[in-house]
């Protein structure tokens, strides 16, 4: 009897792995470079992984002119003027805010610092030393210490716990030097998520951030992680709280894409479910994810973050001419989920996108067949 149920476990482990392996590689399989069935995304125009920017979801090169400039020179007055002309209720300051606050977190944990030695995002001590009333500084110093919190410490430890008081005070600091302005409430729904927020505080945030900017992407994404399972919720409150605002969206609003990143979030660890990605409720969602971009502003910064995880259900989901179309206007920057997920968000989304060129092709496309 024992044997037989030795056999039993080693069936179902062997089941379990297929579909993790199926999972992984979708239904067409990957061949070495420079194999006779290897499909080139070269062909198409599209970036070399070496090539592709993780620091963004998508281009704004005035940012990135500002950043080189920055962390070039240790002056931290261009990114102070960027903010200062970045509209204050857009999804753009948000993208801003947090890159400034990446590109010096990156840079201390570089360089800590030592006996004689400088250490790195030097520059954005400055800023809030020399402007202490600089609105753009001030948040950018919150959203600083929120992402310090959750690299370098455990949620939940003394640790943890002590910046993210720290960032939560920094937030209602940047709060009162700009009062019209959401981004130090939408820093704060990453520490009401860290702390525990009741739901009572957390609501009464959210509603600060309604006032001031009702149809804010970013705001939505940040706040849905808070009602996720993984957190202070449920799949279920999740997906109340996506689908609300995708039916309240206002037309041309990227809302209506808030259901598929709630189905993203409660993704399960291993898929039994034959077709699971062309399910209803995948299929849903992804149809509001395509129609909220195809009606959005062309120029919306969060148009990049809502097709970037097209792509990946739709590579999952076998869909590769959707996929490729999807490919062709956000190719070239990775920094946005599912890829920042990963250690390696390059290699992570190179491996979907030689997918969906490989299905593509298995299925008659072409270089010539893709519409641009």
């Amino acid at each position: 009897m024992e044997i037989l149920w030795v056999l039993m476990a080693l069936v179902m482990l062997g089941f379990v792995l297929l579909q993790v392996s199926r999972r992984r590689r979708g239904a067409v399989g990957l061949v070495e470079p420079g194999h006779p069935d290897a499909a080139d995304p070269a062909n198409y125009g599209f970036a070399r992984e070496e090539e592709l920017d993780i620091r963004m979801p998508g281009p704004d090169q005035d940012l990135l002119d500002v950043l080189d400039l920055v962390q070039r020179t240790q002056d931290y007055r261009g990114a102070m003027q960027l903010l200062a002309g970045t509209e204050a209720e857009g999804e753009r300051r948000w993208q801003r805010v947090q890159a400034f606050a990446g590109a010096a977190s990156l840079e201390l944990r570089q360089r800590p610092g030592g006996v004689g030695e400088t250490p790195g995002g030097q520059w954005l001590r400055v800023w809030r030393a020399e402007a202490p009333k600089d609105a753009g500084g001030a948040a950018v110093h919150a959203e600083f210490l929120v992402q310090q919190a959750w690299r370098t410490s455990t949620p939940g430890s003394d640790d943890f716990r002590i910046i993210m008081e720290e960032a939560r005070a920094a937030c209602g600091e940047a709060a009162l030097l700009a009062p019209g302005d959401p981004v130090p409430y939408i820093v704060e729904l990453s520490v009401a998520r860290g702390l525990g927020y009741s739901r009572e505080e957390f609501e009464q945030l959210w509603l600060k951030i309604l006032d001031r900017a009702p149809n804010h992407m970013g705001a939505h994404l940040a706040a849905l992680q808070y009602w996720c399972e993984k957190w202070h919720g449920s799949r279920q409150l999740a997906y109340s709280f996506a689908e609300a605002a995708a039916a309240r969206a206002p037309r041309g609003s990227l809302l209506a894409a808030m259901p598929l990143f709630a189905v993203f979030e409660h993704l399960p660890e291993v898929n039994l479910v034959s077709g699971f990605y062309q399910s209803e409720v995948v299929t849903k969602a992804v149809h509001g994810a395509l129609h909220a971009v195809h009606s959005a502003r062309p120029d919306d910064p969060m148009q990049a973050h809502v097709r970037h995880l097209l792509v990946f259900f739709l590579v999952r989901g076998e869909r590769w001419a959707e996929a490729m179309n999807q490919l062709t206007v956000i190719d070239g920057h990775v920094g946005a989920l599912p890829w920042t997920l990963s250690t390696d968000p390059a290699a992570e989304f190179a491996v979907y996108r030689a997918l969906a060129v490989a299905g593509y092709e298995a299925n008659g496309g072409s270089p010539a067949t893709l519409p641009r």
